[in-house]
This record gives structure tokens, sequence and C-alpha cells, in this order.
């Protein structure tokens, strides 16, 4: 896995991004562009103009996200609105959908408190296989002492995906598939806000009330340090309509890619058509999981993450999710990456490809 350290102002984080990564950056240009018109018939120049239209927001909510966009363009030798169009993918492919419809895959996970001392969150991120060779693991230090420093894992050119930083806050996310957006923060931005906070009602006041362009579920947890059992783990259905809160109180929490939230339900409709036959499955298998290990008192650590990620039950669409090529083309997603993120000790734990198959190695800086 490539990793890179990125340190100074927005604009210069960017710049390294760009530079030092420009490979795994035109990589993912070229798997958006196709992706983009095989899906919705939007070719690169309307997929750009679409991006735009998230400008003024995105300015609003945190300018240095656009001097962080406009780096990566200058070190990769692209436009801005390129790397825009990445950073609003999720906006331009899957909101608002009407066709043959697709998905983000993904299995999140999470323990803490009260039924374990430490905070864990975990997640697969399922996608197309081809962006093994976009993936990026970026420890960014920025110059701006109000933003935490953060250990993220991203596609090239996107500025905000999975990862933790250095207040012990970490963010899983999994898509949603819905019949409306709106012109406001990228959601892949908003992954970003969450990750920029000390705290979780910071990162919190960063997704709500209607501030994300599209939905999408980010399981966020922090551990505050100061002795066992001091963290939280919390699960939000994010919308341009606003969040809702999802999951018990109970320390577990689990999440795949349909909606949850009856509030949110209220404005979007859910246009994954494999919900009930791939979705659900993985969130009842993971919560089959979940509660088989806590019925048999068994201590859930690191290495119990590992074997849940790697489970195989309904393969092909199981939580390690391999590619069905029986399935129609548009609905051929892989595990591309399996991350767990230990918040109590401030430890990531990432395998990149399928972990019933490859190994985790811990991500240090």
């Amino acid at each position: 896995m490539k990793k890179l350290t990125l340190v100074g102002p927005a604009k210069e984080i960017g710049k390294q991004h760009g530079s030092q990564g420009k490979a795994e950056v035109l990589h993912s240009l070229e798997t958006y562009e196709k992706l983009f018109y095989g899906y919705k018939q939007i070719n690169w120049k309307e997929a750009r103009e679409i991006a735009l239209a998230h400008v003024k927001a995105i300015e609003k909510y945190d300018l240095e996200l656009i001097e962080e966009m406009e780096g990566v363009a200058e070190g990769a030798g692209v436009d801005f609105e390129d790397i825009l169009a990445l950073n609003a993918r999720s906006e331009i492919a899957l909101a608002g959908y009407k066709g043959s419809s697709f998905m983000d895959g993904c299995t999140a996970m999470a323990v803490c408190p009260p039924l374990t001392s430490e905070t864990i969150i975990g997640q697969n991120w399922d996608w197309k296989g081809r962006q093994t060779k976009s993936l990026l693991v970026l420890g960014i230090r920025n110059n701006n002492v109000s933003k935490p420093d953060i250990t993220m894992v991203t596609e090239g050119g996107m500025i905000g995906k999975i990862g933790f930083n250095s207040s012990g806050l970490g963010v899983c996310f999994n898509a949603l598939l819905t019949d409306k957006k709106s012109n406001e923060v990228p959601i892949h931005l908003g992954l970003r806000g969450v990750l920029d906070s000390h705290t979780l009602g910071e990162a919190i006041s960063k997704i709500k009330f209607g501030q994300m362009a599209a939905a999408a579920s980010f399981l966020i947890g922090q551990d505050q340090g100061n002795g066992p059992g001091n963290g939280m783990a919390l699960n939000f259905e994010v919308s341009p309509f606003g969040i809702d809160s999802v999951g018990g109180t109970d320390g577990k929490l689990v999440h795949s890619n349909h909606l949850m939230s009856d509030v949110i339900k209220e404005n979007l409709r859910d246009m994954n058509e494999f919900r009930f036959d791939d979705s659900m499955i993985r969130k009842r298998r993971a919560e089959q999981l979940l509660d088989q290990a806590i019925s048999s008192g068994e201590q859930i650590t690191e290495e119990t993450f590992k074997g849940w990620l790697s489970d195989e039950f309904n393969a092909p669409n199981s939580i390690n999710h391999y590619e069905n090529m029986r399935a129609p083309e548009h609905r051929r997603m892989e595990t591309v990456f399996s991350i767990i993120m230990n918040l109590s000790k401030r430890r990531m734990l990432l395998c990149i490809g399928k972990p019933a198959e490859g190994t985790f190695e811990e991500v240090t800086f």
C-alpha cells in the first residue's frame, strides 16, 4: 500500500497528494469517467459541470477543502474541476439515480462500552476491483492547529474517506442509493469534515441540518482516553433533509447499504434493488456474528473483527464480498480493502483486497 505523509497548509497538502500520488489520481479519473458514462450516460464534461454546483456550499463549509483540492489538481497536472468531480462522485453516480441500480457495497461494524472496554470500528469497502490500484494511505499533518492529524485510506484525488484522527475519532462509511440529492456538501467532503473534528459533538455538527448533498451512513466512534471505557460509537444516516441516529445503545452497531431510518425514508426513496438479497443479509449476518461472540462470552478484539470481515456466508454476496460474475455488469462489486480501527489504541489495521485471502498490516507514520 502506498503511504503519503502530507504536511503543511491546505494547498501544500493537496500539492503533495497530487504529485506523489499522481498515478493513483489519474487511475481514479479513468475509472470514474468510464463509470459515469456507463451508468448514467454522463460524459466527463457534464460530470465536471454537475460537480461545480457544489462549490458555493463547500466554500461556506470549509474553504480549506477548496484549497486542498486546488493543490491536488496542481500537483497531478489536471484541472480543479477534475478533482472536484472525484470528490463529488457519489452525488454524480449514486444520488438521484433512476436507472438500473448499482451500489457501493460495504459492511461496517462497531463495538464500544458497555459491551467492551475498547472502542473498535471497522468495515469492508466493496466497489470496483480496479480501484485497488488507486488506493492511497494518507497521513495528514495540517498546519491549522484547530484540526487534528489524520490517518485515512482513500482513492487517489479524493480528500475525504475512511480513517481516524489524533483525537481518537474515526469514521466508517456506507453509501446509500436514493432518488434525491442537493447542491450542498458532497458526502466524501463530509467524511473529511468529521475527521477534521476533535469531538463527537463537533463531528455531528458537520453533518446535520441538511449540510450533506446525498444520503449515506456515517458510523462515527471516539475514544477520548484517560482509562478504559471512555469511548462511544454512533451511527448516523445523513441526507439533504437532515440526519437520524440508527442502531442501539448496547455497545454494538452494524450498517450495510440500505436505509434504516424511518425519518430519512419520509423524504427519500431507497433505490437499492439488492437491499433484501444482499445488503440486508450482510447486515443480519454481521449482527449474528456479534451476538454469537457475546453469547459465548468471547472477548471482542481486533482479531475478532478480522474473522467477521472475512466471513463468507452467502458468498459471493458475503461480508467478504466476491465479484459475482452471474450478476449484471453494474452489480459486480468486490471487497477492495478491509479496515479495522482500534480507537482506544489509536491503531489502524488494513488489508488491501479481500480479508479472506489477504493479511492485515498495521498502518504507521
